[in-house]
């Protein structure tokens, strides 16, 4: 049973801002613009920050400005250099992420991968009680976990009564609560950003790259929120028991061939009539021309997005 999410209650008005991630000069931007307008078609109340590292093209940025993005330019983070074989060759550029750990003029932050659609309000995020980090579990069962035990034995934190670790067998315990980085809550602060970078030049890179790294900084404060925050999509077909789609509020297209503005239907689970549904989902919150910004009814939004490219502070030599 998921957990109930525990709440607090806050008299003024909160200091919090959605966050993204934007790198190159590739198609992603087209996910954070169906981002700002999925976020305000769900009527929230807070902007949404984009991160950029400097290869954004100034094109690239201007679309986002002009969705009333918030669009900070941020110095890129490297991770030690080794002879990992990232999950996908691409995810070394996901260190950059910890910068939004800097963002320290906001008291919270709801991150969300560009390629995450929100179809309900979940603006309660952000009155989660502090000291905790909140994301929901990640599925153990596709190709990209084949180089992990879990994956060898068909153990899954989604259903560990499947296949129960053999802990016996083994002579370890079973793995710990393990999370998806494509959303999570956090509370930037420049102390830990300063512990996330040092911690990461000591660390050996692994597999999934950034997303093992947060893992393992915030494993004791890790606290599980329901899969309805994070679907990701190979829950359809590897836990559709656990997934009630029409109470999903966040939908993550992270499967091979998802993507909506790349999508053909032709790889594997492509062709299933709920990704087709999901697709087209994404694809009426985009082309749903009333959802652009106006910047004449949020002046102060407007006036922030002028603000294009404030620097964060710089890694350290080794990152």
């Amino acid at each position: 049973m998921a957990p109930m999410l525990k709440r607090i209650a806050q008299d003024e008005p909160k200091k919090a801002a959605y966050v993204t991630f934007l790198a190159g000069s590739g198609d992603y931007w087209k996910g954070v613009v169906g981002l700002a307008k999925g976020l305000r078609a769900v009527k929230s109340a807070y902007p949404l920050v984009v991160a950029v590292l400097p290869d954004v093209p100034e094109d690239h940025r201007q679309k986002l400005l002009a969705q009333g993005c918030l669009v900070r330019e941020i110095v890129p983070v490297y991770p030690p250099e080794s002879q990992t074989q990232f999950a996908m060759a691409y995810y070394v550029i996901n260190y950059s992420k910890l910068r939004i750990w800097e963002f320290v003029e906001y008291e919270r932050m709801v991150y969300l991968d560009a390629d995450i659609q929100v179809y309900d309000n979940v603006d309660h995020l952000f009155d989660l009680e502090k000291g905790s980090f909140y994301a929901v579990k990640d599925c153990f069962c596709e190709k990209t976990w084949s180089h992990t035990k879990q994956y060898e034995i068909g153990y899954c934190q989604q259903c560990p009564d499947r296949v129960v670790w053999p802990e016996r067998d083994l002579g370890v315990p079973p793995p710990p609560l393990y999370f998806n980085a494509g959303m999570f809550v956090h509370e930037p602060s420049m102390a830990t950003a300063k512990a996330l970078l040092d911690k990461l030049v000591v660390t050996d890179p692994t597999p999934f790259a950034e997303q093992d790294f947060l893992n393992m900084f915030f494993r004791d404060v890790y606290t599980p929120i329901p899969p309805v925050y994070n679907l990701v999509l190979a829950m359809l077909w590897r836990h559709p028991e656990n997934i009630q789609l029409h109470k999903v509020k966040v939908v993550h297209y992270c499967a091979a061939g998802s993507k909506p503005w790349r999508y053909t239907g032709e790889e594997a689970n492509m062709d299933r009539e709920d990704i087709k549904m999901l697709v087209k989902k994404w694809w009426a919150i985009y082309d749903d021309e009333s959802l652009n910004y106006k910047p004449a009814a949020d002046p102060l939004r407007a006036a922030l997005a002028e603000v294009v490219a404030v620097k964060s502070f710089p890694a350290p030599s080794a990152a």
